[in-house]
């Protein structure tokens, strides 16, 4: 699935990254901790949260992660955004809660990237 489609099945709004919307993603992670992202997250996935702090920014380059979806309609700061377009990470914003976002990602056929921790299971 593009990033294109993602932004139209979310009604999102792209707040870093409009070049990168044809990029291919095929799984989500959802979390707000980022130890649980480093810990479970794998790379090319979407990340799904409500953070919207630079730290967000730092744990996604780490995991090479294919974009950031903040839930919960939040915006992100000033600090964050331009960190975001300095690593040429897309951000893109709903107003959905994670649970819905999941859910109608997981509708479009997008899929988590591990399907149980105890298994530590990679997808994709």
């Amino acid at each position: 699935m593009k990033l294109s489609e993602v932004q139209q099945i979310l009604d999102a709004e792209v707040v870093v990254g409009q070049d990168q919307m044809q990029k291919d993603v095929y799984t989500a992670f959802g979390a707000d901790l980022m130890s649980d992202v480093l810990a479970f997250a794998r790379p090319g996935t979407m990340l799904l949260t409500g953070l919207t702090n630079p730290q967000v920014i730092r744990t996604s380059e780490i995991l090479d992660i294919a974009a950031i979806i903040i839930v919960r309609g939040k915006v992100p700061p000033p600090e964050t955004i331009k960190l975001a377009e300095e690593l040429n990470i897309p951000i893109l914003r709903t107003r959905y809660i994670l649970f819905e976002t999941a859910g109608r990602l997981y509708r479009w056929g997008i899929v988590g990237c591990v399907d149980k921790v105890d298994a530590g299971k990679k997808r994709g």
